[in-house]
């Protein structure tokens, strides 16, 4: 199970499991990089 992401501008982005993960990683998207969107499988494509 994936976790964990770093954002390229270098903010770590957990999850207790892939779902908590995705919302978080969509929520720091839409707060910081407003012009970017990604799927649920390309976040978890590029988390670890």
């Amino acid at each position: 199970m994936k976790t964990r992401l770093t954002c390229p501008c270098g903010t770590l982005i957990k999850g207790e499991n892939e779902d908590e993960l995705v919302e978080n990683v969509q929520a720091h998207l839409k707060a910081e990089h407003p012009t970017h969107e990604y799927t649920r499988e390309q976040i978890l494509f590029m988390a670890i």
